[in-house]
Order: C-alpha cells, then sequence, then structure tokens
C-alpha cells in the first residue's frame, strides 16, 4: 500500500468515527436538553454549540502549536467541552456501569482522535533571533584544528608584549546613529 493510499484510508476512518461519534453527541446532548425543558431547537442549538465548539477548539490547539502561541486556555476549553459531551451522554445512558461505558464511546471516540490529531503536528526547526542570519541547520561545521608554534631555542630572547590597545566599546552600546545631536555634548552626565 503507498503512503498515498495509506493516508487517504486514514482520512477516511477519521471522517467515519468523527462522523459518528457527533451524531451520537449530537442527540445526546438534544435529547438531554429536551427533556430538561428546553423546545427541540434549543435542544439542536445546544448540541451543536457543544459539540462544534470542542471541533473548533481542537482546531485552534492545533494552530496556536504550529506558531508557537500559548495553548492552556484552548485546550481547557476543548476539556471542558469534551466534559460537557461525555457528561451528556452518560446522562442519557441507562444506569448501570455497562451503559455509562458504552454510552461514554463516542466522546472518548472522540478525545482519542483530537490527541491522535494533534500530535501528528509537524516538527519544525527552531526560529532565528531576529537580528541573526538563517542557519543552514543540514550545514555541518567544519573542524578547524590549530596548528602548532614552532619551537623556539633555550637562548632566544621571547618575542616583546605590546602594549595594551585602546579597548574599543562594542556598538551595541552606542546609540543608533541620529540619536545624538551632534551640536550636543557627547560627556554621560551632563542635564542641560
Amino acid at each position: 500500500m503507498t503512503e498515498r493510499t495509506e493516508s487517504a484510508v486514514r482520512l477516511l476512518i477519521l471522517l467515519a468515527i468523527g462522523t459518528m461519534a457527533g451524531a451520537a453527541a449530537f442527540t445526546h446532548v438534544h435529547d438531554l436538553s429536551v427533556a430538561h425543558g428546553q423546545p427541540h431547537w434549543i435542544g439542536w442549538a445546544n448540541a451543536v454549540a457543544v459539540e462544534l465548539m470542542a471541533i473548533y477548539l481542537g482546531l485552534e490547539l492545533r494552530a496556536r502549536r504550529r506558531a508557537r502561541r500559548p495553548v492552556g486556555l484552548v485546550a481547557s476549553l476543548l476539556v471542558a467541552f469534551a466534559l460537557l459531551s461525555l457528561a451528556a451522554q452518560v446522562a442519557e445512558a441507562e444506569p448501570s456501569v455497562w451503559g455509562w461505558i458504552v454510552a461514554a464511546v463516542p466522546s472518548l471516540a472522540f478525545l482519542a482522535l483530537v490527541k491522535v490529531v494533534l500530535s501528528n503536528a509537524p516538527a519544525t526547526p527552531p526560529a532565528p533571533e531576529p537580528d541573526q542570519p538563517p542557519v543552514d541547520w543540514s550545514e555541518v561545521p567544519e573542524k578547524i584544528t590549530p596548528e602548532p608554534e614552532p619551537r623556539r631555542p633555550a637562548d632566544a630572547v621571547p618575542p616583546a608584549v605590546p602594549a595594551p590597545a585602546a579597548v574599543l566599546a562594542p556598538a551595541a552600546v552606542l546609540p543608533p546613529r541620529g540619536v545624538v545631536q551632534p551640536n550636543r555634548p557627547h560627556v554621560v552626565g551632563i542635564i542641560r
């Protein structure tokens, strides 16, 4: 099986499970809303709000991860809406352990799909620093070995050490050009 065919089969399975889980969850949320006094159209509105909000939050979570933005609030809301859907499904179930387990399957399947899909986010190389040129991560740096110093005879005079040169301030601490006016003194601490 080719990679393209495998991807298509995975997508079909994902859509089938998502559609069935969504239909069951929509129905349970609708039925619970109607059973507690809401008109049918509000029951459907509640179902649409709960289920589509969970789907949207899953997509938003993936987009934020790709953009390297914080995901805490979105992830919390996703869990809250998934638990709300799960609670509606369990409330509509037969009051037994197996009834609750079977009723929870659509929400658990949805959560499992969201986890699998979100964990497949492509890895991106680290972004370069804003003032640095982009780095080719596939390039291997060349190793440089220093050449050994030539040996001096024992009676030779060691070379003279030059006097230290004036230390120049690095450009990073100097103000940008145009900030200091040419007719103003450049002495720190003088305020006029």
